[in-house]
């Protein structure tokens, strides 16, 4: 059995999968946000249109649509799709998978092969991929959270199209809890509950432009709702605080944050790196793995704009480390917002890896 054999039908999901999943778009008109890309005349969409496919990095924050663009795809074009986690999987599951796309190819079939958390992959396992793609006998699809400048290797980076995907805005994500609502074939229809629109930009908030933690918080507090009755706030509320519980140190949620925070930082967004940081410190994030990342951001990406940002960096780390909570919290909320507004220069990061 291969993995084209254990691949799902492409926009199915059983009645009992998380909401999120039950609500992929089946269409382009269905899919919300990302209109830099998708919308009319954009170029995502016409390559879709079109039938005009080559690999592509799909990049963004959590819960933005990567995975189910990756589905959308080989939906409207046809293709054979293929899920490959870069956590589950190694070299050996590489040349399988690619003999039989080889094989679809020879027989007139095209692959989209997508996978999951790319920058996960080392160097030689993203190397394993790159005669396969120079063939077109697949065509990959990767997502990341991670800069892919600096997570993908660049013979797989030349090959592909980088298409960068933003966070939602409140608004689009309310527009999709209020279609999950009224969906009854998929959604939580059935339930005939209703919900204010406060109640929904609280969702979307709290959700930080992630619509699978959106749907997750809306599920729950729907299952502790009555039928036929209002959505309450208390239900939100505990649904809220049952997510930030299940924050895991060495899990998914982890990665997700730090990641978004680093993002936000390298896009020169203060409140959002804000926001970032405060979500790992109220969950317990060990203080000292954040401000090691913080020095992370300033060699990489701040680097020769301003030296002095390394400097507060470590400055953050070593009020960690002799202050303790909740004053060390502050400085690393300053080595933060400094980071965020100080001018971006990767120079000596490129330059290093020629």
């Amino acid at each position: 059995m291969s993995l084209f054999d254990l691949s799902p039908p492409i926009g199915e999901s059983s009645p009992r999968s998380p909401l999120a999943d039950r609500m992929r778009p089946r269409t382009l008109e269905e899919f919300v946000g990302q209109e830099h890309i998708l919308g009319p005349g954009k170029p995502l969409r016409v390559r879709i249109e079109n039938d005009d496919l080559s690999s592509m990095i799909l990049w963004g924050p959590p819960g933005t649509g990567k995975t189910t663009l990756a589905h959308l795809v080989a939906r409207l074009t046809r293709c054979d799709f293929v899920p490959f986690s870069a956590v589950l999987s190694g070299i050996k599951e590489i040349k399988e998978v690619m003999a039989q796309a080889e094989r679809n190819r020879r027989a007139g079939r095209r692959t989209v092969l997508f996978i999951d958390e790319i920058h996960r992959f080392n160097k030689a396992q993203q190397d394993a991929f790159l005669p396969y793609v120079e063939r077109g006998d697949v065509i990959l699809i990767g997502a990341t959270t991670e800069n892919p400048s600096f997570e993908v290797i660049s013979a797989l980076l030349s090959r592909a199209q980088v298409y960068s995907l933003k966070a939602l805005t409140v608004p689009q994500i309310v527009t999709l809890l209020r279609r999950a609502l009224a969906d009854e074939e998929r959604g939580l229809g059935k339930l005939g509950l209703k919900a204010s629109d406060q109640l929904l930009e609280q969702i979307a908030i709290y959700s930080g432009g992630d619509a699978r933690a959106a749907y997750n918080t809306l599920e729950a507090a729907a299952a502790a709702s009555a039928t036929g009755g209002e959505l309450s706030q208390q239900a939100v509320e505990d649904a809220i605080q049952r997510r930030v519980l299940l924050y895991d140190k060495a899990g998914e949620e982890h990665y997700n944050l730090i990641s978004a925070l680093h993002k936000s930082v390298r896009s020169s967004d203060p409140d959002a790196a804000l926001y970032w940081l405060a979500r790992m410190l109220e969950a317990g994030e060990d203080r000292l793995y954040i401000a090691r990342r913080l020095i992370r951001m300033a060699i990489e990406d701040v680097g020769l704009a301003d030296p002095r940002a390394l400097e507060q960096a470590v400055a953050a780390m070593q009020a960690v480390h002799f202050l303790g909570i909740p004053e060390g919290d502050l400085a690393l909320a300053q080595a933060t917002i400094y980071l965020a507004l100080a001018q971006k220069s990767d120079s000596s990061y490129k330059a290093l890896g020629r």
